[in-house]
């Protein structure tokens, strides 16, 4: 039987007047993939943004037994929700090494920090050649490696990616695409947004489509990606 990880029910975010989300509810169960799909302004970005504090909102967030709504995103981050934002939002200043270590500073299991450090650069061997380069000189496809490794530093239960292909080159993407599989695979629950809405549904195992805030389909994501409706209007299928 499956356990949920994250539930989210009757979430409203408002930006003044404007009802960005629109009462949306939805959960992520413990080890699958969640993808949100959905056109640019559908609300997706927002969503991810309410969830991990860094916009207020109404309604319920539950991660495990724990209430997220009204904490700080570091509060929420030590409760292991993991946020990689879109744009990725690295430290460009410091090393490749500096970023993956400020991933782990709620931790104090040194051993363990030093066991995980090593995880990732053998997830991303880029990421080991290039451990004293400084963030900001690394490709695109480079930097968006970094903010997934810093983001599994912080040792999350749920990691959430915002647009994780953005600006990246086709087989770059390919390339982040297999290696979130591989951290599903590890045990890793995931809630993605991603605007390739095709590849998002052939890795996700469930998905949400969202549209002007609100939630108006949900199911295997096997389904969404046969679904005449979305393949007309977000797979380019008629």
């Amino acid at each position: 039987m499956s356990e949920t990880m994250l539930r989210v029910e009757d979430l409203v975010v408002r930006y003044g007047d404007i009802q960005a989300v629109k009462g949306i509810s939805f959960q992520v169960e413990r080890g699958e993939i969640l993808a949100l799909v959905g056109a640019n302004g559908a609300g997706k970005t927002t969503t991810l943004r309410a969830l991990s504090g860094m916009q207020p909102c109404e309604g319920s967030v539950m991660l495990e037994d724990r209430g997220l709504r009204g904490l700080s995103p570091d509060e929420i981050l030590r409760l292991g929700l993991s946020h990689v934002p879109e744009g990725r939002g690295i430290f460009g200043g410091l090393t490749v090494m500096e970023n993956l270590q400020l991933g782990a500073w709620i931790r104090r299991d040194k051993a363990a920090r030093t066991r995980d450090l090593g995880m990732v650069m053998d997830i991303f061997p880029r990421l080991r050649e290039r451990a004293t380069q400084l963030a900001g000189t690394l490709s695109g496809g480079e930097q968006q490696m970094l903010a997934v490794g810093r983001a599994l530093m912080s040792k999350a239960k749920i990691l959430i990616l915002d647009e994780p292909s953005m600006g990246l080159a086709p087989k770059l993407v390919q390339e982040i695409f297999s290696v979130i599989r591989q951290l599903n695979e590890k045990g890793t629950t995931i809630l993605l947004v991603e605007q390739n809405a095709n590849m998002a549904l052939r890795l996700a195992h469930r998905a949400c489509l969202l549209e002007t805030g609100n939630l108006v389909l949900e199911g295997p994501a096997s389904e969404l990606l046969t679904n005449p409706r979305v393949r007309e209007a977000y797979l380019g299928a008629g």
